[in-house]
Formats: structure tokens, sequence, C-alpha cells
């Protein structure tokens, strides 16, 4: 009986190594993300990284969604985009009517969007009253949010952010697991 350290050392399946190694490649050959995009508001001008549970919104559904707080938020209205970036780079692109007539920020904990230079403000849900002196209370007139995590923490937290925020207008993008937490929280409909 040999007494060897190799019996101890983990191994990977065949098929989780493949993964692995097809997650390494992309990551080597996607694009240089360094480089400046043509359009620095195309959804997607920020690459979305998973490690901060960042999934973009598709294109047509960023559309709809910035279509809807702007017609809640009306003309000259304030519009916060709190964990959703791809609804604020929709609303900043200047391809939908009535975008220029409308204010919003983004508050979003990857600093990757400051580049949006005094739109941008850092957030991070686990501190959700911890913003600029310039951010005053009930400033909004409407609040999109989408909590980066499906948990109750994050959702509790996240609302108190929108409390702060709104002046009563609130558009949640959460999945239906959520629910019954987010109306007890924001007393939605």
């Amino acid at each position: 009986m040999s007494n060897s350290d190799d019996d101890d050392v983990p191994t990977l399946s065949a098929h989780t190594l493949a993964a692995l190694q097809e997650f390494y490649n992309e990551t080597r050959t996607s694009p240089d993300h360094s480089a400046t995009p043509s359009d620095p508001f195309a959804v997607g001008a920020v690459e979305e990284d998973w490690r901060m549970s960042q999934f973009w919104y598709s294109d047509d559904t960023a559309a709809r969604l910035a279509e809807e707080v702007m017609r809640e938020a009306g003309e000259g209205g304030r519009i916060a985009c709190v964990c959703a970036p791809s609804v604020y780079q929709k609303l900043k692109q200047g391809v939908m009517a009535g975008s220029d007539g409308v204010c919003a920020s983004v508050f979003e904990y990857d600093r990757r969007f400051a580049t949006y230079g005094e739109d941008f403000i850092f957030y991070d849900y686990n501190e959700p009253l911890a913003l600029p002196p310039s951010v005053a209370q009930q400033s909004f007139d409407i609040v999109l949010a989408d909590p980066p995590y499906l948990s109750e923490e994050c959702l509790r937290k996240v609302a108190q952010t929108i409390q702060y925020l709104s002046k009563g207008k609130v558009l949640l993008c959460t999945g239906a697991i959520m629910e019954v937490l987010a109306k007890q929280l924001l007393d939605l409909l």
C-alpha cells in the first residue's frame, strides 16, 4: 500500500474541465474592453460581469422600460436607475423620443460606469443610504430598480434606497419569488 499525497488531490470531471476551459478561452478572446466603444451609451457598451451579478437587459427590454419611466416621470422629470445601467444607457443614448426631456442618474456599484460623469452615483446595496449629499431625499419622480440578488436581505436594503429616493413612483424589476416581500416593503399594488 502506498502512502501517496496524490490520493487526496481533488480532480474535476471531464465535463467540468471542458466548461472551465471554454470560459477561460472566451475570457482571453473577448474584445478589448479598454477600447472606447463607438456609442458609450449603447446597451452592452460596458460588458456584463457575472461575478458582480450583472445581466443586462436586451436592447428591446431596456427600450420598453425606458419608455415607461419616461412616461411616468413626465417632461423635465428625474429618473433614478438603481442597479439598472442598461435602462440608463437607453435613456441617454438619444435614440428615444423624449429622452432629452428627462434627467437620469445611474446608481451602480460597478465603477466602470463612472465614465458617465455626474450621472453616476456609486451605490452599494449593503449601505442603502450611503449616498452623496447631492442626492436629496424624495428627489426622483420615478425610481427604476433591479436588485442584483434574489434575496430578502438584498431586496430589503434596495427598498430602503427606493423609499429614500422616490417621490412615490417605483418600477421594480425582480423575480416573481420576491413579489410578496416587495409588496410588503414598498406598498406596491
